[in-house]
């Protein structure tokens, strides 16, 4: 995997919780150095220990799904993509919380991980991915975009939140479109 593929890849996961920060600088009124620590700390660490995980799991599995593998990472990243673009056109709000208590961030993290985990089972199915790469250039990406959400959304509001999901999915789908297609000899990058 291309360190170009990665970083769209990277981006593509930290969308949620760049949309999360962003409605966390909307709840809160003075943005400190210590919450945009915070966030990055939370998502980026997050975001690099779920793809670990579902790494972990499917290097186990991998005899069992070799055959059809890239048929997997497609439905995972596009499955992935596809909830992100829908909550990006989805009229509900979302809450907006100014804590930044253990409890909450935790919550949010995890919330906002899930999908790292399922890219992490992909990773273990894909050849040349360096885990260890990987997911600390996801958390490194992610600490960033976190903190960069945070102080947008205190700045602007939501304005940015839905975009940002949608680009996110998008990223993910055309990723597994393309593993797929390089799997099944149509294209070649």
């Amino acid at each position: 995997m291309s360190l170009v593929e990665l970083f769209f890849i990277a981006v593509g996961l930290s969308m949620d919780a760049f949309a999360v920060s962003v409605c966390k600088g909307l709840a809160t009124r003075k943005i400190s150095a210590k919450h945009l620590l915070l966030v990055g700390a939370w998502f980026g660490g997050f975001q690099a220990l779920m793809p670990t995980i579902g790494y972990l799991l499917g290097s186990a599995f991998e005899s069992y799904i070799t055959s059809f593998d890239h048929w997997v990472a497609f439905v995972l990243l596009a499955f992935i993509g596809g909830n992100m673009i829908r909550e990006a056109f989805s009229p509900d709000e979302d809450s907006v919380d100014d804590s930044f208590s253990a409890k909450t961030m935790f919550i949010m993290a995890v919330a906002t991980s899930i999908d790292a985990l399922a890219v992490g089972v992909t990773f273990a199915l894909l050849p040349n991915v360096n885990i260890i790469v990987a997911v600390l250039f996801i958390g490194c990406i992610t600490f960033i975009l976190s903190g960069v959400g945070l102080k947008i959304g205190n700045l602007f509001g939501l304005r940015y939140k839905s975009k940002a999901e949608f680009a996110g999915g998008l990223i993910l789908i055309l990723i597994g479109l393309k593993i797929l297609l390089e799997h099944l000899g149509i294209i070649h990058f």
